[in-house]
């Protein structure tokens, strides 16, 4: 009897298997989220079983971030070269291996080597992995398919945060990690599984459209020898430092404001903020990644970014508003999030799609650096001033450079390289 494989099932249409791989790269981001989004609710439990200091457990999602970025060049490389299925399946279960085994663990170093270790692979896998994918099937909405599956890992969380905290207090943190473990990794698995790479004839031939797209795919190594490429990675970390700054430095700077403890519409200010700017932080990544696709890459940068600095700029005016600041975080972190699919689909468009997804391992280690510098280094900038305002001026100094780097100086860079 013959076996029968994905590879070997009829050919379905086009359009329906475009949207099924779209579909399957959804789901499949959606249920990695959690490890990095609701970290925070396990927090305290974790501090209790270890005996570890604060500083000492958050340690655990710094490592987190650090091995999904860093790593993620070598992540991309084995995607591209062995089963997308199976690398992308693998990710999903080291997540949820992640949860489970840190359900045992009694020691600051077990947890960094449970949670820390399998979610940060895992998940770093499964991002770069999924988001190669993508822009590999949507030649044509290239912006667009990024923003929707990094809208997944953005927004996936918020179906996954109340049902955890219900059993976080009915359960204890040891059955709710095992429990969840089990049921987001066995999603992101099965979701995986229907993941695969576009053969010959499955996407359309794109001519022409109005953010110029390259014909040619460029290795690795020679990508890394051009100006344009850093110049892409040192705008993806300028723009990374201000969002993860007001992602890592919130409570801070809601308590120093004064309105940690105000109540806006009828709910506590930290809680309203937080569920209005996970909706704004998905809700902008398809959204601008669709504009892209009509008025160019450079362009939608520009527009983005500007925002960006504005956005952060009457939140330091109103910090003392707990109404306008509430409602302003919500405006930054729309218009930071854009980033996730802005600079993947500006890099695919620049570099081709065979390497795609290496290439953007290579580009996502901006996001760990602005990990380090809106972390850390605007914790250190903050106590040697003693105020919030010089890190929040630095951070629109960013967006503006940031805006204008991409009208004046991104966009001419690569009309010069598509032209040679």
């Amino acid at each position: 009897m013959s076996s029968i494989t994905a590879d070997s099932l009829p050919v379905v249409p086009a359009s329906r298997t475009r949207a099924l791989q779209l579909g399957f790269g959804l789901i499949t981001m959606m249920a990695i989220s959690s490890p990095q989004y609701v970290w925070t609710l396990f927090v305290k439990p974790l501090q209790a079983t270890t005996g570890a200091s604060l500083p000492a457990i958050q340690v655990t999602f710094t490592l987190l971030i650090v091995l999904q970025t860093f790593f993620s060049p070598a992540q991309g490389w084995l995607i591209d070269r062995f089963s997308p299925r199976l690398l992308i399946a693998t990710g999903a279960a080291l997540s949820g291996i992640g949860w489970i085994t840190s359900a045992y663990i009694s020691s600051i170093y077990g947890l960094y080597l449970t949670y820390g270790l399998f979610c940060g692979f895992g998940t770093g896998i499964v991002y770069v992995g999924v988001v190669g994918l993508m822009v590999r099937w949507f030649p044509d909405r290239r912006g667009f398919a990024a923003g929707m599956v990094a809208a997944g890992y953005g927004m996936g969380a918020m179906l996954t945060t109340f049902p955890i905290t219900a059993m976080l207090t009915s359960s204890g943190y040891q059955a709710t990690l095992i429990t969840f473990g089990l049921i987001l990794g066995g999603i992101g698995v099965l979701a995986s599984l229907g993941l695969r790479a576009p053969r010959e004839g499955e996407v359309p031939v794109v001519a022409t459209i109005k953010s110029a797209t390259s014909v040619k795919s460029t290795e690795p190594k020679a990508m890394l020898k051009t100006p344009l490429f850093w110049l892409m990675f040192a705008m993806m970390s300028m723009m990374s430092t201000g969002g993860l700054m007001a992602t890592a430095q919130f409570a801070n700077f809601a308590k120093e404001f004064g309105v940690a403890d105000a109540v806006v519409f009828g709910m506590a200010a930290i809680p309203f903020a937080l569920t209005l700017d996970r909706v704004t932080n998905g809700l902008t990544r398809p959204f601008f990644g669709w504009v892209s696709d009509h008025i160019g890459r450079e362009n939608t940068m520009a527009l983005a970014f500007a925002l960006e600095a504005v956005a952060i700029t009457l939140l330091l005016i109103f910090s003392s508003n707990a109404y306008a600041f509430t409602l302003l975080t919500g405006v930054v972190f729309f218009g930071w999030g854009e980033i996730f699919s802005l600079f993947p689909s500006t890099l695919t468009d620049t570099f081709g799609t065979k390497h795609a997804t290496t290439n953007y391992g290579l580009l996502y280690i901006a996001q760990g650096i602005g990990s380090v510098l809106g972390g850390p280094v605007a914790a250190l900038i903050h106590d040697g001033a003693g105020s919030w305002s010089p890190v929040f001026v630095l951070a629109i100094g960013l967006d503006v450079i940031t805006a204008l780097l991409a009208f004046f100086v991104l966009k001419k860079m690569r009309r010069s390289y598509m032209a040679g």
